[in-house]
């Protein structure tokens, strides 16, 4: 089995799996790959909505992988991955469906911006998540503050942010970052919660989605997610975050 998998569930949800436990569900290239499959696969299909999760219960996904992108030593060398990166979240942001990120376990750093660019978030009860990467002297490089902005108050966005540090599930959800506690089986969980909006046709649920796109596109979203990897990559590129993270990478 490959380090993902894309299946086709019941009641027209399309599920896609990061599957890297021994890494923590950790981002590398061919995880990138295949959420440009998942994306394109989405928007062709009677998708009713896509669901994104990770291989055991453990992590729903680490962020990159450090072990391939600490390669990536100069500014120009880290805008590739980051842009690339921000043009996923983008997509998956606009995509015309309902998309659900079910957090099975722990979400650090980049786990986080992709979880914030879906609708919903399902967090497993006893998970932790959170957006550490000024801990390793960067930000968030893939779009995730900017998107996070727009879903929760600033104050809360710029707390979180700024915090670096790894919150509880009650506070996730106290903070609104989760909007449904759950245990047991997962996809069970997913399907109970959207219930009765997949009762709805796809067209219905396309239309309302577009409403809040349309407004992302008029507040020139995209453009400032853009903006964020770049300025993430400048970061990238100084020598104190790569102290950072050979001093992570000893522990």
């Amino acid at each position: 089995m490959g380090s993902y998998t894309i299946s086709e569930e019941q009641n027209g949800l399309l599920l896609f799996t990061i599957n890297r436990p021994e890494k923590r569900n950790a981002v590398n290239y061919e995880i990138m790959d295949g959420l440009e499959e998942v994306l394109s696969v989405a928007a062709n299909k009677e998708t009713k909505a896509l669901v994104l999760t990770g291989a055991g219960d453990r992590a729903f996904c680490s962020g990159g992988d450090l072990s391939v992108f600490h390669k990536l030593r100069t500014a120009d060398e880290a805008a590739v991955m980051l842009s690339r990166m921000a043009e996923i979240l983008t997509r998956l942001l606009m995509l015309p469906i309902p998309t659900v990120a079910i957090l099975n376990g722990t979400a650090i750093g980049g786990g986080c911006e992709i979880a914030s660019a879906c609708d919903f978030r399902l967090g497993r009860k006893g998970m932790q998540a959170g957006f550490v990467q000024g801990n390793m002297a960067i930000t968030t490089g893939w779009g995730g503050g900017s998107i996070l902005f727009e879903k929760l108050p600033s104050s809360i966005a710029l707390k979180m942010l700024g915090d670096a540090r790894l919150y509880s599930a009650d506070e996730l959800y106290e903070l609104g970052f989760l909007d449904y506690l759950y245990d047991g089986d997962a996809m069970c969980q997913c399907i109970s919660f959207l219930e009765r909006m997949l009762d709805k046709e796809t067209a219905v649920l396309s239309a309302y989605k577009q409403l809040v796109t349309k407004k992302w596109m008029a507040s020139s979203l995209p453009e400032r997610i853009a903006a964020e990897a770049r300025n993430c990559a400048t970061l990238w590129g100084e020598e104190v975050h790569h102290e950072k993270v050979a001093q992570f990478l000893k522990k």
